[in-house]
Formats: C-alpha cells, structure tokens, sequence
C-alpha cells in the first residue's frame, strides 16, 4: 500500500471497521437492556408484524376469559343459593308428607317457604340473575302438589346451570391453554437469549478497544511519512 499525506487509507479502513463494530454494539447493548431482540418493525419488520397479531389475539382472549369468568361467577352464585333451595323443598316435601291441617306444620311449611323465595331473589351476580330457569309455584298456602313442582323445577334448573359451569371450566382451562402457548410462541419470535447476547456484548467492547487502538495507530502514519524528510 502506498503512503499517501493526502489519503490516509489505514486510518478510512480502520474507521469503517470501528463503525461497523459500534453499530453492532448498540444492537446488542439493546437487546441486552430491552430483553429483544426484535422491540420495533425496524429490527425485523416480518416477525415484528407476527408478534404484534398474535399479541392482538392474546388481547381476544383476555376479553374472552373475562367474560367466561362472569360466567362462572353466576353459575357459582346460582348453584349456591340452589343447594339452600333445594334442601328447603326437600324438608317441604317431608313435612308435606304429615298433617297439613296442623298450625305448627303450616307454620313450618311458611317460614320454608319464605327461605325459598328469600334465595332465589338473592341468587344474582353482577344484575344477573342466576336462578332465572327457576319457576316457583308455591303459594302463601303451600300444597302438596306445588311442592312437587318446585322440587321438579330446581332439579332441571341446577341440573343446568352445573353443566354449564362445567363446560365453562373447560373453556377457561382452554383459553389458559391457549393464551400460554401465544405467550411462549410470542417469547420465541421476539425475546432476546441473554447469555448469548452478553458473551456477543463482551467480545464487540474487546473488539471495540482494538479498533479505536487500530484508528489511532493508523494516525500516526502522517507523523511517520514527516520523519522521513527529518
């Protein structure tokens, strides 16, 4: 290579692979301090735009879960108070079973009765009402009958509300299911490998020495071509 005091080819040559080496630097440096290593469409536009879809479908889901979870709530609520009516009504039946002309039956009978219409009124989450398939027909005289009937109407109200808490509990453990697997699929697109990227971050500062040692040894080759003339 010719020396030259108008060009300094080692010093360009020396810059260019400094500049190369900071570059590289800073793209590691943030993926260290960001934990990415795609954090914008500038670092990969593809998997940028990948990630940013299925975190739009992690959202739907958020939405989703929410609204199985009030699902739950009201079933909960609904098999609740149920078991307090059921149990209600099965002491109706029995007492039914007697002399209903006597006052300290009837007398039962009422405050049973009560009891019923008390925990079906009670049975709402969220302004919902979670007995609404529950038709009582027992009257301020409670019969027999009517008794039957109500018994009959909590059985096929519960019977349903219990299966759908139960398919709504597979539907949440679905949703769970789901939303792990887009996280992960999500961390694998776009997270960083730290020990990797901090051994890369060790080896381009070592890099970096060299190079500004390389520039300033370049520099001097002026000072060089001067003492020829001395």
């Amino acid at each position: 290579m010719a020396n030259s005091i108008n060009t300094n080819v080692g010093a360009l040559v020396a810059l260019q692979n400094l500049n190369a080496t900071s570059r590289e630097l800073n793209v590691v440096q943030n993926r260290v301090n960001t934990g990415l290593k795609v954090a914008s469409a500038k670092d990969n536009g593809a998997i940028w735009a990948m990630a940013e879809n299925q975190k739009a479908n992690m959202q739907v889901l958020n939405a989703t879960r929410n609204s199985l979870q009030r699902t739950q709530s009201v079933n909960d609520v609904g098999l609740a108070a149920g078991e307090t009516i059921m149990d209600a009504l099965r002491q109706m039946k029995e007492l039914a079973a007697g002399d209903m002309t006597n006052a300290s039956v009837l007398a039962d009978l009422a405050a049973l009765r009560e009891e019923v219409v008390a925990a079906k009124a009670a049975a709402s989450f969220d302004s919902t009402d979670a007995l609404s398939s529950l038709t009582l027909t027992i009257g301020a005289a409670p019969s027999a009958a009517e008794i039957d009937a109500d018994l009959a109407s909590a059985i096929t109200a519960l019977q349903a509300i219990g299966t759908s808490s139960k398919s709504t509990e597979r539907s949440l453990a679905f949703n769970d299911k789901l939303q792990n697997a887009l996280e992960a699929g999500i961390s694998n697109l776009v997270d960083a490998d730290l020990a990797k990227e901090s051994a890369r971050l060790t080896a381009l500062q070592t890099k970096q020495q060299l190079g500004v040692k390389a520039l300033s040894i370049a520099n001097q080759s002026s000072s060089i071509l001067l003492g020829l003339f001395r």
